[in-house]
């Protein structure tokens, strides 16, 4: 093994100690939280599980096995986890400042939407130690934010785009639902690049 890969492998274990329970591979994490009221802490601790999840798909890779494409789909694991941390980022953003944390996805440049294409993959000099850090540091940013948040029910209203309705609002407690939602996609994704890259699961 690397020192690199040997890295990676310890970064990913920290993360997984800190946020739950050590849990062998394939178990559900006993993710365990504490927020203002029950629904604070069950949201967090399911971000935390799903997070884990995710996280796991990366265990022992290097790099090039982070890159690398498995099946026909462009995606790869080490892309999925640095734009699963774009996304939390901006949406616990949004939960804080609404609408202005957002970018108008209706007017979209071509150098946003090549900015947008980047975030699915690793750039040169991008590692999968590094979306790693970064996404603990999103991750711990986004539970702290909702431990100290008063109502999950604050809203505002969602940024232009074309697959949001005009006028649509979500309420913090909405938005933290969809981060899961959409983690838990990505890491469905990763699982089967995983699985395809040497046989490896998350779960089963």
């Amino acid at each position: 093994m690397s020192t690199e890969t040997a890295q990676t492998t310890e970064t990913t274990e920290a993360v997984e100690t800190t946020e739950a329970v050590e849990t062998a591979v394939g178990q559900y994490p006993a993710a365990t939280a504490e927020g203002p009221t029950g629904e604070h802490a069950d949201l967090i601790a399911e971000l935390r599980a799903i997070r884990h999840f995710l996280r796991l798909t990366a265990r022992g890779l290097d790099d090039e096995q982070a890159s690398r494409r498995t099946t026909v789909s462009e995606l790869t694991i080490g892309g999925l986890i640095k734009h699963v941390t774009s996304v939390e980022r901006q949406w616990a953003a949004f939960i804080v400042r609404g609408t202005s944390a957002m970018p108008d996805f209706s007017s979209f440049t071509e150098a946003d939407i090549q900015a947008r294409t980047d975030e699915f993959r690793l750039l040169p000099g991008e590692t999968l130690l590094g979306v790693l850090t970064a996404y603990e540091a999103a991750a711990r940013g986004t539970d702290e934010m909702l431990a100290g948040l008063a109502d999950l029910g604050v809203s505002h209203p969602l940024p232009a785009a074309p697959w949001f309705a005009p006028g649509t609002s979500w309420s913090a407690r909405r938005t933290v639902l969809h981060v899961i939602a959409e983690t838990a996609q990505h890491a469905g994704h990763a699982d089967i690049i995983r699985e395809a890259l040497d046989g490896q699961k998350s779960m089963g």
